[in-house]
């Protein structure tokens, strides 16, 4: 029933809330979507029960039904009709062309009462369209009992799903071990599912998950598709046929690259969430993208931040030093977002590790703060200086709520949402981070915070040392932080890893992963980012911030952007 995912807790949600260009705060799976098929979505993109039950709610209160009883059916399912099919004509990519095809993933488990209404709707959608234009691709799991792969719950789920009027046109069979679908299951199935043998695929686990995307593609899927969704009458232009050929070679160079690297390069993440390692998602996968291009295999090691503070080392001295030996071992160190106190001491301690060893450093966000607490505290001498999100009467508040934020309300009502950075106008002559966005006077980021540094500080700050190499178009707020004289120490307000592609790393990743792999890789790189970097977001999205506020009624079903600072 939740309008989006922005007030869910990582354990609840199961992963991060990934933030899109216009500030729709969503379930990590369209982070997937994004990095996967390099396409900007929006908020719209992402159906809840919240938001459709809210919008037929809003409607009866308008008197839109003329009086008529409202129901789940016809009103609810309708209500989710017409919301997928005004969002699938939305241009996602920089053609700005309207999609030939759109990709519904509807969640969850077939006979769930949650999902039943979009069950329901999806039935009625594919007489909407016609059968024609509509294809049902089913996920179920194989278990592989001792070797032996069971078909019976992908049976019954099928027997449950035509029940409730759909027929699933492909069956892609989730085996969760090394062993491809056998031909004898995938005839089993064939058989008392009622589809032709070339409908039933298997994804079986591969070495990395960046090969699936071939191994769908050599058991025919796309041929099958094509001759379903009669997609030959598509005109594809030499320049579409030679952008979708480039794609693919790259893609298989990439796999293939992958798996000849031998080597390895060390990243520790001190995070507050390390127990589910999917609330770092987008984080993990830029990692991955920039050790990709920097051919190294990546070694994560998972350190929770309270484990580094004074206090376990008296009630858990074993995970104290094993926390420790990850922090001072590692080629880099990467603190990622977070709220909360909570493990924000032994954070500051890795940070100050890092700064006084020369070890490469990323702060995302939250470790963005709290960087530049630990250089308030250890640099500037300001004792007590600590954020006013922990202590709003600390003496020496060096980060404070953000003016504009509702004090009141949770949901949406944060900083949020691509916005610009400006660089200083002397940083191109040094600064790293610069140099990775091909020397862009200007870049655009996606935001998601509450907090900001505390202007009356930034004098005293800087003093000593620290850059405050971006800020906003008005020179007000501080978004990215870099010290001259470091191998790497780079700070981030703003979340890049929500915009990083497989064969387009983030930049400030791609930085601090080439810094991890050494001097000769760092300098490689930033020599490669000044002639090919291209940014991974439309053209029309990129817009000064004054152009993000606005007051003009939405379509219904639609949220307002940016509501917080209207």
């Amino acid at each position: 029933m939740n309008i989006d995912a922005g007030t869910m807790r990582p354990q609840e949600h199961v992963g991060e809330v990934y933030v899109l260009n216009d500030g729709g705060e969503v379930d990590l799976d369209l982070g997937n979507y994004e990095r996967y098929l390099d396409v900007t979505l929006s908020r719209d993109n992402n159906i809840t029960t919240g938001k459709i039950y809210r919008e037929v709610i809003e409607k009866e209160r308008r008197g839109d039904y003329l009086g008529k009883t409202v129901q789940i059916v016809p009103h609810v399912t309708n209500a989710i009709q017409d919301w997928i099919e005004r969002v699938s004509k939305i241009p996602v990519d920089d053609t700005g062309e309207e999609p030939d095809v759109c990709i519904v993933e509807l969640g969850g488990t077939v006979g769930d009462i949650e999902s039943a209404p979009f069950v329901e709707a999806m039935r009625q959608f594919q007489f909407r369209v016609g059968m024609e234009n509509f294809a049902l691709i089913h996920v179920s799991l194989v278990p592989d009992m001792h070797g032996e792969q069971k078909t019976k719950p992908t049976q019954t789920t099928i027997h449950a799903l035509r029940g409730l009027g759909l027929l699933p046109d492909l069956i892609a069979c989730r085996l969760i071990v090394q062993k491809p679908l056998e031909p004898a299951t995938k005839s089993k199935i064939s058989m008392f599912c009622h589809v032709a043998p070339e409908q039933v695929v298997g994804v079986h686990d591969v070495s990395s998950v960046y090969h699936v995307p071939l191994l769908l593609q050599s058991q025919g899927i796309i041929q099958y598709l094509q001759k379903r969704l009669n997609l030959a009458t598509i005109t594809i232009t030499p320049e579409m046929a030679q952008r979708g050929q480039s794609l693919e070679a790259r893609w298989r160079e990439l796999t293939t690259r992958q798996e000849r690297v031998f080597d390895h390069v060390t990243i520790v993440l001190v995070g507050k969430y390390t127990d589910m390692q999917d609330s770092y998602m987008s984080v993990v996968k830029s990692l991955e993208h920039s050790a990709f291009r920097c051919t190294r295999k990546l070694v994560l090691k998972w350190v929770d931040s309270s484990a580094l503070e004074p206090e376990t080392q008296v009630t858990s001295p074993a995970k104290y030093h094993d926390a420790w030996k990850a922090v001072v071992s590692a080629n880099g160190i990467l603190v990622p977002g977070g709220f909360g106190v909570r493990g924000s001491e032994g954070m500051m301690l890795a940070i100050k590790w890092a700064r006084e060893q020369n070890v490469p450093f990323l702060g995302i966000c939250f470790g963005f703060q709290l960087a530049v607490v630990e250089w308030a505290r250890n640099v500037c001498g300001l004792k007590g200086a600590t954020s006013g999100e922990f202590d709003p009467k600390a003496e020496h508040p060096i980060i404070i709520f953000m003016p504009e934020i509702s004090k009141t309300h949770m949901g949406g009502t944060m900083r949020l949402g691509l916005r610009p950075t400006v660089f200083d106008a002397d940083s191109g002559a040094w600064s790293k981070v610069r140099k990775l966005y091909a020397d862009a006077p200007k870049i655009w980021e996606r935001h998601r915070h509450r907090y900001e540094v505390n202007p009356a500080y930034i004098d005293r700050l800087t003093e000593k040392g620290l850059r405050f190499v971006g800020k906003d178009e008005r020179g007000e707020r501080m978004q990215v932080l870099e010290l001259p004289d470091h191998p790497y120490f780079v700070g981030f307000q703003a979340h890049p890893e929500f915009c990083t592609r497989p064969l387009n790393p983030s930049p400030p990743f791609l930085g601090f992963v080439a810094a991890a792999s050494g001097v000769q890789v760092l300098e490689e790189q930033l020599e490669t980012q000044m002639r090919l970097f291209k940014p991974p977001h439309p053209e029309g999205s990129m817009v000064d911030e004054a152009q993000l506020r606005h007051d003009e009624e939405r379509p219904a079903g639609e949220e307002a952007i940016m509501r917080s600072e209207q």
